[in-house]
């Protein structure tokens, strides 16, 4: 269980840094950029630590997945980007990807 924790955590901290890229203005604005790169460095040790007891595949899909889902949402609200049904449609197949490898993977 505390795999999955830190997965999560990962995950969160993927979809900062992948919005945070947005704000950085090509790492040329200081605070975005030394935020953004924290989050990147701290999502990845996660992501390793997670994957100690998760199978790779596994862990790299889902994390990606969160990023992925979560990045999609806020651009949806913050950049005002489309919300068409098929863009939904997809991220909801993303978020049912995520689930499905989280009840089919021990830990």
């Amino acid at each position: 269980m505390q795999a999955w924790i830190m997965l999560a955590a990962a995950g969160a901290l993927e979809i900062v840094w992948a919005v945070g890229l947005k704000y950085t203005e090509g790492f040329t604005k200081t605070v975005p950029s030394t935020i953004t790169i924290g989050a990147m460095i701290a999502s990845i040790y996660l992501l390793s630590l997670a994957a100690r007891t998760l199978p790779i595949g596994t862990a790299y899909a889902v994390w990606t997945g969160i990023g992925a889902v979560g990045a999609a949402l806020l651009g949806i609200m913050l950049f005002s980007e489309s919300a068409n049904l098929i863009r939904l449609g997809c991220i909801a197949l993303i978020v049912a990807g995520i689930v499905g490898l989280k009840l089919s993977t021990p830990g």
